[in-house]
Order: structure tokens, then sequence, then C-alpha cells
């Protein structure tokens, strides 16, 4: 019995030991066994619990079920009675309700119809304007395509130094030409010391005459407006500056003569925008021309100009013929006062005729009576020159 069957960790294992070991191990399973055993036995019987508790509820529920169930079939018997009762009822309110919408569906058909016949009339209508407008609108583009034209066109003749003076000094002769009489004003004119400006508006009354330049350096002009990325604008505007007060000093030395022109000349900017930016970037240019007697002047202000030049010339010329309408308001009135002793002298002519044709209208009526007396055979006792006298 002592002998050793094994060692673990310098522990002898002997026979008796591993006898020990086996009926303790064998003890440890058949009370694990057990409880197994008596675990398993109370899970059956609270599940036997469990079913006849659910088969008394399903005994409780199935009777409910059966009252449920016979209460339902005496609704169903009697919601069947309502529903026949109430089809009958739907069956004469459904044909009732078919009459009406026929009757309706008639009406509204016969008004759909002059309608739609009405909508065909106004879109037939509308359409006809919408093809007119359509006309215009190609009428418009293809206004607009010659516009795009005249435009770059327009472009290329600013590319040209020359061709864009000429430009400038067009729309000034046209804006003088549109004012002023043809006598009022002259292109081109030559100075007494051989200057010859761009215009020359004759002012009245003998005043000196006023000079209008219309060379504007607009290439300095561009250079400032377009100065590329990384370029100083204050080297551009510098430019421009220099060029307007050369112009500027040219205008006021040649043009400007004492007892022959204004005392001041007006030099004349083809755009509106352009005299806009002048007078917000260059405000120190504008002044340098005023204090040389020169005006900056944009369309708009040459044509309200030419506009009190010209009331001025009517007004002078209005003057010079007072003279004359005065004689001839004394004229008419002397024909006025011969005309009213003609007439007056008509009247007297017309009133003895009115009385020459009164008495010729007595002696005829004298006659009509004495000849209707004696196609009636009706004479008196009375001799003729006592008749004669008589009447």
């Amino acid at each position: 019995m002592d002998r050793i069957l094994f060692t673990v960790a310098d522990f002898a294992i002997t026979l008796e030991i591993a006898a020990f070991a086996a009926a303790g191990l064998f003890a440890v399973l058949l009370v694990a066994l057990l409880v197994v055993v008596v675990r398993q036995s109370r899970a059956r019987s609270d599940e036997a619990r469990q079913r006849a508790e659910e088969a008394e509820v399903l005994r409780l529920k199935s009777a409910e079920t059966e009252r449920y169930l016979a209460d339902m079939m005496r609704i169903q018997s009697e919601m069947t009675g309502r529903m026949q009762t109430m089809s009958e009822i739907f069956g004469s309110r459904t044909s009732d309700l078919a009459r009406l919408v026929n009757e309706r569906l008639d009406s509204q058909g016969q008004r759909i119809g002059a309608a739609m016949q009405e909508t065909n009339a106004k879109t037939n209508e509308s359409l006809m304007k919408l093809q007119e407008r359509l006309a215009v609108i190609d009428r418009a583009q293809s206004n607009i395509a010659q516009l795009s034209q005249n435009v770059v066109s327009l472009q290329s003749i600013l590319a040209n130094k020359q061709t864009r003076g000429a430009f400038g000094q067009g729309r000034m002769e046209a804006i003088i030409g549109d004012g002023l009489a043809p006598n009022a004003y002259a292109f081109q004119a030559t100075l007494s010391n051989g200057n010859r400006p761009d215009a020359l508006v004759y002012m009245p009354n003998g005043a000196p005459s006023l000079v209008i330049d219309a060379k504007f350096p607009l290439e300095s002009w561009q250079r400032f407006t377009t100065a590329a990325e990384g370029e100083d604008p204050r080297f551009a505007a510098s430019g421009f500056r220099n060029d307007m007060g050369v112009h500027i000093k040219a205008i006021s030395e040649k043009y400007l003569i004492a007892g022959e022109t204004a005392d001041t000349a007006f030099l004349f900017v083809p755009s509106e925008s352009i005299f806009a930016d002048l007078h917000e970037h260059f405000e120190d240019v504008v002044q340098r021309a005023l204090k040389a007697r020169v005006v900056i002047v944009s369309p708009s202000i040459l044509m309200l100009s030419i506009q009190v030049v010209q009331a001025l010339l009517r007004d002078v010329r209005m003057r010079e013929e007072a003279y004359r309408i005065q004689t001839e308001v004394r004229a008419l009135l002397g024909d006025v006062g011969r005309l009213d002793e003609r007439v007056r002298k008509l009247q007297t002519h017309f009133t003895h005729v009115s009385n020459d044709i009164g008495d010729i209208l007595t002696s005829s009526s004298k006659v009509l009576r004495r000849g209707e007396r004696i196609e009636a055979m009706e004479f008196d006792d009375a001799r003729p020159d006592q008749r004669l006298a008589g009447e």
C-alpha cells in the first residue's frame, strides 16, 4: 500500500493517497449529480405548475372569447340589418345624386365648352401678340448685332490717335451745329496770331468770340486707367498731369487774345465718365486750368453753354428787330383804320339799298293787288285818278 506511484514537486503519491483521492472525487461527483437531479426536479415541478396556471388562464380566456364571439355575432346580426337599411337609403340617394351629378356635369360641360372657346380665342390672341413681340425681339437682336459691329468699328476708330481726335472734333461740331445758326460759329478759323482753334463761337453785341478746343490727351488718360498690375499708377497719373498742363498752357497762350477772343476758353472732353473721373481724381488739374482761364467741359455742359449762347443771340436779334416790328405794327394799325372806314361806308350803302328795296316791295305789292282786282272784275265808282290818289 505504501508503493509510490509518481512524484509531484517532490511529493510522493502512493497508492493509498491515490485511492483516497479517487474516493473523494467520486463523492464530489455524486454530490454534484444529486444537486443536478434536485434542480431538475424543481424545474420540472415549476414548469408543471406554470403549465397548470397557463391552462387555467387559457380556459378563462377561451370562456371570455366565447362570450365575446357571442356578443360579436349579435352585433353582426344587428349591423347586417342596419347595413341593409342603409343600403336601401344609399341606393335611393345614389340615384338622386347620379341625376344631380349628370345635370351638373351637363351644365359644367357647357360652361367648360364656352370657357374653352374663350380660352382658345385668348390663347390665339396671346400667341399673335407673342409672335409680334418675337418679331420685335428679332429686330432688336438684329439692331444689337449691328450695334455690336458699330461698337467694334468705334473701337477700331478710337485705337488710332488721328481718328480718335477726329471723333472728339466730330462730337463737338455736332453739338455746336445743332444748337447755333451757321453764321454764329466757325470751325478751324484763323486768328490774328495765325493759330487755328477747333471752334470759334461768335458772341452777340460785338463781344469777343469764344474759343473751344477738342484736343484732349486721351492716350495719357488711357495709360492711367489701364495701368497693368505691378505698375505704379502714380507714374501714369504724373504723366497725365504733365500732358494736361502742357495742353492747358498751349490753349492759354495761343487762343486767348485780348479784344479778339473771350477771356475764357473751353477744353472739350468727349465723355461724361472721363469728365467725372477727372474731377474726382485730378482736382488739381481742374484748378490749374481755371487759373489759366481754361474751363474743362463735358458734352452736356457744352450743350448747355451753346443753348445759353443761342438764347443770347435770339434776344439780341429780337432787340435789333424791335424797331422794324414797331414800324410794321404802326402800318398795320393804319391799314386797320382804313378798313374800318371803308366798312362803315359800305354799311351806309347797304342801308340805302335796303330802303330802296323796301320802296320797290311796296310798289310791287300795290301792282299785285291791282291786278287781282282787275282779274276779279271788282271796280268801284271812283274815278281812276281818285283811286290812284287814294292808293
